[in-house]
């Protein structure tokens, strides 16, 4: 028990690319430059969604949320992650490796969900052109982003939960560059089997199922668009 509560004041050691020095320098510049580029380009379609009235659609607004989530879904391992290359320091403290690891892990959930919502949007708009604007109103477009948002947050706090109630019995070293699931399971002194059920049921959920409805969506829309060609085709 002092060996676990010791583990818990210490926080936990990001090995990363530790074993490979003369590589940290360039992807701290790499990884850098391709943040900032993220930042400012995710930065300028928010603003632009917002500044332009014809740009507020549907479209645009579940796209602003989705540069919204991709900012901060970097922001919650980038940082750190620059902060680790940048020196001999690869510690990060244990209530920081749980903010890290329930953030990253919501906002990933998160993006999925929203993935599969824009595709039903761009299915509306496509395949019931006549009613998008009814199908699509305000009311259930801020419905559906919100419940993307609970549901990727709740998953979260499951897992995370379910993580850090497991016992480390002293180790503190992760064989990764930030707090994820899989590496930190690896430092556990017991048996992980239904945690690993719980993460694979859960992972298939939140990743079937937008892929599942993204391949029917675009799957309706391509059929649309050639009865469309064969119509302008059989026209002339």
């Amino acid at each position: 028990m002092e060996q676990k509560n010791e583990s818990s004041f210490t926080g936990f050691i990001l090995l990363g690319f530790s074993d490979r020095l003369q590589l940290e320098l360039i992807l701290f510049v790499v990884l850098l430059i391709f943040y900032i580029f993220t930042l400012l380009g995710n930065t300028t379609i928010i603003a632009l969604s917002y500044l332009d009235p014809r740009l507020h659609t549907p479209m645009y607004f579940f796209l602003s949320n989705l540069s919204f989530l991709d900012m901060c879904y970097t922001t919650s391992i980038v940082p750190q992650f620059l902060f680790n290359l940048s020196g001999e320091d690869k510690s990060i403290s244990f209530g920081g490796c749980v903010v890290q690891m329930y953030i990253s892990l919501a906002l990933g959930c998160t993006e999925c969900i929203l993935l599969g919502v824009m595709a039903f949007d761009r299915y509306a708009a496509v395949c019931r052109p006549l009613h998008y604007t009814v199908i699509m109103h305000p009311r259930l477009c801020a419905l559906m982003a919100s419940a993307s948002w609970v549901t990727g947050f709740a998953n979260s706090l499951l897992q995370t939960a379910l993580v850090f109630l497991l016992p480390r019995c002293g180790r503190n070293k992760l064989d990764h560059f930030f707090c994820e699931i899989p590496p930190f399971l690896k430092l556990v002194c017991v048996d992980t089997t239904m945690n690993v059920y719980v993460t694979f049921f859960a992972s298939v959920i939140m990743l079937l199922t937008p892929v599942s409805l993204i391949m029917f969506s675009y799957g309706r829309i391509v059929r649309a668009v050639l009865r469309i060609k064969s119509a302008s085709c059989s026209g002339f």
